[in-house]
């Protein structure tokens, strides 16, 4: 059977469907109907001549071959989304949009007053601002820019290493009234320590490095690393936190400065194609500068 080129549409409800995992979650997020919807895969599957979903009864069931061609119709979405940024502004025009892509810590805590500053200077300029932990793939144009806690692997990117910041152990004054300061690593047993759920990329990349951080050692657990700060800045516990984040908040005490520390590097990259579009350039320049000055300024 012969295999017809879907049209892009049809991928843009396949990735709906796959993400929300039933007809009417994928109607509801592409505001079309539920009918639309089942239409559009649908077609799609006698386009390709192969079925895609299941029924069950939890939901759509996707198929062995659905799941080997969602990776590459996020890869076509992030292509398309690409080409939409490029498009909004022409190459030596500050102007169009820009998708920014960091960790929760430097795109909650650090990146707004610098963006907000590049903003006021070019105000025909739209950012979009990507918080994740996961390692976005510059390569695959899901994002322009982004700034890394780990050094960017890729060999089609221009990247530049900004520093590296320290984490330490801290607690706000609150809580080490109430339960003491620990004096040695072995004293958390009896604290309530602030850490993470499941393992994440700068987690393996610790590990990697030879530093052992288990689950099972954190009573209060989340993989939001905002919301750890915010349970550190609430007094719930004792967390690892940015030291110069911390400086900002004199409340918020070191802990066992001398038995623990990590540092880890930062790191701003694009895709060198973008190097021709002046507002990737300007942007690119901007940040490695501006959070170059911030991590410089939060060494130990």
């Amino acid at each position: 059977m012969a295999i017809r080129d879907p049209d892009w549409t049809l991928w843009r409800t396949f990735r709906a469907v796959m993400r929300e995992g039933s007809l009417s979650a994928a109607a509801r997020a592409l505001t079309l109907t539920q009918p639309t919807v089942g239409r559009h895969i649908d077609q799609l599957e006698a386009d390709l001549g192969t079925a895609l979903f299941t029924r069950s009864q939890v939901g759509l069931e996707p198929t062995a071959a659905a799941v080997e061609l969602a990776p590459y119709a996020d890869s076509m979405a992030g292509t398309a989304a690409a080409l939409l940024r490029i498009a909004s502004g022409e190459a030596e025009e500050v102007r169009g949009a820009i998708r920014i892509s960091a960790s929760e810590i430097v795109g909650g805590e650090i990146l707004p007053p610098i963006l907000g500053r590049f903003l006021d200077a070019h105000p025909a300029v739209a950012v979009e601002l990507v918080l994740s932990n996961e390692t976005e793939d510059l390569l695959r144009r899901q994002v322009d820019i982004a700034i890394r806690m780990v050094r960017p692997t890729q060999a089609a990117l221009v990247a530049r290493k900004l520093g590296a910041v320290h984490i330490g152990l801290h607690a706000h004054r609150r809580y080490l009234e109430a339960h003491g300061m620990p004096r040695t690593l072995a004293d958390l047993a009896s604290h309530t320590v602030i850490g993470f759920d499941t393992e994440t990329p700068s987690i393996r990349a610790m590990k990697s490095r030879g530093i052992d951080i288990d689950r099972e050692i954190f009573s209060f657990r989340t993989d939001s690393d905002l919301a750890q700060l915010a349970a550190i800045r609430a007094g719930a516990g004792i967390g690892g936190c940015q030291t110069g984040l911390a400086r900002r908040q004199p409340e918020l005490i070191p802990v066992l400065t001398d038995a623990f520390g990590i540092d880890l590097e930062v790191w701003v990259a694009m895709h060198e194609d973008l190097r021709s579009v002046r507002r990737m350039r300007l942007m690119f320049d901007h940040l490695v500068e501006e959070v170059g000055t911030y991590v410089a300024q939060a060494g130990r």
